[in-house]
């Protein structure tokens, strides 16, 4: 009987150079999207999910990450002092929406490694994997959600993918391999950021994984790559070749926040979403002289 998906890792430990200089001194993951913090935007996807607990990767610096799911004794007694109730209640809802729990990451070593710093917590569980860097909207159901019914319908690992264009393939985790329904692919070979002229496909792995306890064995067997770092994509390779591994094309519209660009698009497209600023936002971008 396959266990259930209860914890997922979120790796927040990166520098966010791309979007320096404003990273140097706050956390990429707590650039807002409109109003809410970027690392918000991802647990609220594992809440939506279903998800029970969620593990920080964190490194030097990124305190303010798990303190942005604590309790503020001190601003809920000034929004209280205030009459501000509204605001309270939803600083006291972050607090307690979800059971979170921090790993150091002393080292940058890869998101491998950052994986694999979780497994005491995690244990002998199926596990899900967010990047921060890719936010996915979705009219549909949330990707993760997608991503763990394809689990419960197969009982296997599973990765999300999309099509990206062909000059950009070496910025991702390409896939290769057979599909067998629509939006379903066996995976058969990962390769991490190839070169265009060897990637086997246009298909990129795209920031959710759902994975299966084995891999930290894996990872822990698995050797440094270039610049030291521990690659995820090694421990994906080898589970596609010895057990199984499923390419879920997933239904939604992502956003790279880790990029200048993606991080603009990200908040027009979720401030459009928004009944408070959507309408007024939606008049704006129509004035434009484009």
């Amino acid at each position: 009987m396959k266990k259930q998906v209860k914890k997922a890792i979120i790796p927040v430990a990166g520098f966010g150079t791309r979007l320096l200089p404003v990273t140097k001194s706050v956390p990429k993951e707590l650039l807002p999207l409109v109003d809410v913090p970027a690392i918000q935007v991802i647990v609220e996807e594992c809440i939506a999910s279903g998800i029970e607990e969620v593990v920080l990767i964190t490194g030097r610096g990124k305190g303010g990450i798990a303190d942005h799911f604590d309790y503020n004794y001190e601003l809920e007694r000034l929004l209280e002092e205030r009459g501000k109730f509204e605001l309270l209640e939803k600083v006291r809802d972050i607090s307690s929406m979800i059971r979170t729990v921090s790993i150091r990451q002393k080292k940058p070593l890869g998101l491998g490694h950052a994986v694999l710093c979780a497994k005491d917590v995690v244990g002998d569980e199926p596990f899900l994997v967010l990047l921060p860097d890719d936010i996915i909207t979705s009219t549909y159901v949330p990707v993760t959600r997608q991503m763990l019914d394809v689990y419960d319908k197969y009982g296997e690992a599973v990765v999300s993918v999309m099509e990206v264009p062909q000059e950009d393939v070496s910025r991702y985790g390409i896939v290769a391999g057979e599909q067998w329904s629509e939006g379903l692919y066996r995976v058969r070979t990962l390769i991490e950021k190839p070169d265009i002229s060897f990637a086997p496909s246009n298909m990129a792995i795209i920031g959710r994984y759902l994975l299966p306890p084995v891999v930290f064995d894996y990872l822990q067997e698995t050797k440094p790559g270039i610049d030291g770092e521990v690659q995820l994509t090694d421990a994906l390779a080898r589970l596609s070749r010895e057990r199984a591994l499923i390419g879920y094309e997933f239904k939604g519209d992502r956003h790279d926040i880790g990029d200048k660009l993606g991080f603009l698009t990200a908040n027009i497209s979720i401030g459009l979403q928004r009944e408070d600023i959507g309408p007024e936002l939606r008049k704006f971008l129509k004035s434009l002289d484009l």
